[in-house]
């Protein structure tokens, strides 16, 4: 994963307490796992939060904050991931109101192209305990906070009345430390016979904006509508995996994209949406400048496995480095078209419009059941398949492309309906057809590599070997489709 050389992630995994005034901190001895209990100086912290006007970032459950004072001083940019969080660190700059690039652009999913400014400020005072396990090493930190805290206006920057509490963080130090679930048991047993209560927050700024920030809308009870709701929802999560440059993270966003034209083109008229619908438009062009980088991923990793299980003697010349290397490069190159592209204007409208689709009143299908649209989508893929059976040569694979893309969207409003064996059956066809696509691509590319090859002088022996390989494999993919189509053709009788 690439990081910004000026910011740093790691999973943070603590838990809350509601505590009175008036409780006494425990004790730790005795407790299984640790050894010893060190306790610190006390700290103050002064924090500021930043979000938009509209609170987006919280209604998120993102907190983004400037510290200072304490061990870890600088901004902090907190997700939600699972049962914990991811945070992500910058180091304090000299404009203490400057989101840092490196963590602004993480969010820019969220945020868009609004200004991110204090919504609440709190001051700290922190007693830590650092709790040890038997080998020596921090298994957990315990903190008493007393907080003040401030909400302030986005707006107008008017501070709103202080609040004041108490309350105990524990934090383990690793959550993946061999018995660390039962220290954290352990731990949280003994807080509790202290007097401590769960806090009924997620975090300090939760707390302080309260109802200020506005409530999550209620999930879409139509099935297709509710299904693009969650995909536009991990649109976003994909996109903050994207600018991470995480494993796999740019072919999942464009699955993502995928199933959202593909659930909307499928019920386009629920949604009031036209076959030249500048969204579809939108999400296909996004998806085409994602394939770039994705493209050369999946030809960076096809040339390699196929390279290491080649006998050395059938790998002639330079052609590692040109196919190996040169896809990798190629996948940064695109990456990097990808990103810019994340960054526009433009992707922000896309989000809007995405927002919009969500948020609009559910279709009205009463008069509509969902083996409607299951039909409807079959009808589609027949005719592609009739498509692909006069074709011939290049025109055929490129009508077994569409085959796939037919099977694609009947898979997801398959399984957004409930018809689960429809869509499992259609997963077989895309997937079956995705692997004779990626061979397609395959063959074109080595051609040209072999060409470019053959004009440098270098041995060209070992792309005609792989070239011979990537045909077998359309061939038997092929060969297997009638199969893949009559069991999905026998699964969608029995869902009609």
């Amino acid at each position: 994963m690439a990081k910004s050389p000026d910011a740093s992630r790691h999973v943070e995994m603590e838990t809350k307490f509601d505590v009175d005034d008036s409780t006494v901190s425990p004790s730790f001895a005795d407790l299984p796992g640790i050894s010893r209990a060190e306790e610190l100086p006390a700290q103050h912290l002064e924090a500021a939060y930043f979000d938009t006007a509209g609170y987006d970032l919280a209604a998120d459950w993102v907190t983004l904050r400037r510290r200072t004072g304490g061990t870890d001083a600088g901004w902090h940019l907190k997700l939600p991931a699972g049962r914990a969080r991811t945070e992500i660190h910058a180091p304090l700059g000299p404009d203490d109101a400057e989101v840092p690039e490196a963590l602004l652009d993480v969010v820019r999913a969220i945020v868009r192209g609004r200004a991110l400014v204090p919504v609440a400020r709190l001051r700290t005072t922190r007693e830590p305990t650092v709790l040890y396990g038997d080998d020596g090493d921090a298994v957990a930190e315990f903190c008493d906070d007393r907080v003040g805290a401030h909400r302030v206006d986005p707006v107008s920057g008017d501070r709103y009345p202080e609040t004041r509490w108490r309350e105990w963080e524990l934090e383990l130090a690793d959550a993946e430390r061999e018995g660390a679930a039962e220290v954290l048991t352990g731990l949280t047993d003994r807080l509790r016979a202290a007097g401590a209560r769960p806090a009924g927050h997620g975090s300090k700024l939760a707390k302080v904006l309260g109802d200020a920030v506005p409530e999550r809308p209620e999930p879409p009870s139509d099935p297709v509508h509710r299904a693009v709701a969650r995909q536009v929802a991990k649109l976003r999560e994909c996109d903050r995996e994207v600018r991470a440059d995480a494993d796999d993270a740019v072919h999942q966003m464009r699955v993502t994209i995928r199933r959202i034209r593909s659930l909307l083109q499928a019920s386009e008229g629920d949604f009031g949406l036209t076959d030249d619908a500048t969204i579809l438009s939108e999400l296909r062009e996004l998806a085409t400048v994602l394939g770039g980088a994705r493209d050369a991923e999946v030809l960076a990793e096809r040339y390699r496995d196929a390279l290491d299980a080649l006998p050395p003697e059938l790998v002639r010349g330079p052609v590692r480095e040109r196919l190996v290397d040169g896809a990798l490069r190629a996948y940064r190159s695109g990456l990097g078209r990808s990103l810019t592209v994340m960054r526009s204007p433009r992707y922000f409208r896309l989000l809007d419009a995405l927002d919009a689709v969500v948020l609009a009143p559910p279709p009205s299908r009463e008069d509509r059941l969902p083996q409607a649209d299951i039909a409807s989508g079959y009808r589609r893929l027949r005719k592609r398949v009739k498509d692909a059976e006069a074709a011939e040569g290049h025109d055929r694979d490129a009508a077994l492309h569409q085959v796939r893309k037919a099977a694609k969207r009947l898979r997801y409003v398959a399984a957004a309906t409930g018809e689960l064996a429809v869509a499992e059956r259609a997963k077989a066809v895309q997937e079956l057809l995705g692997e004779h696509q990626d061979s397609v691509v395959s063959r074109d590319h080595l051609l040209r590599e072999a060409t470019a090859a053959h004009a440098a002088g270098e041995d060209t022996f070992s792309y005609g070997v792989l070239f011979a390989r990537e045909a077998d494999l359309g061939q038997r993919c092929r060969e297997q489709l009638g199969d893949a189509l009559k069991a999905l053709r026998r699964s969608v009788r029995l869902a009609l």
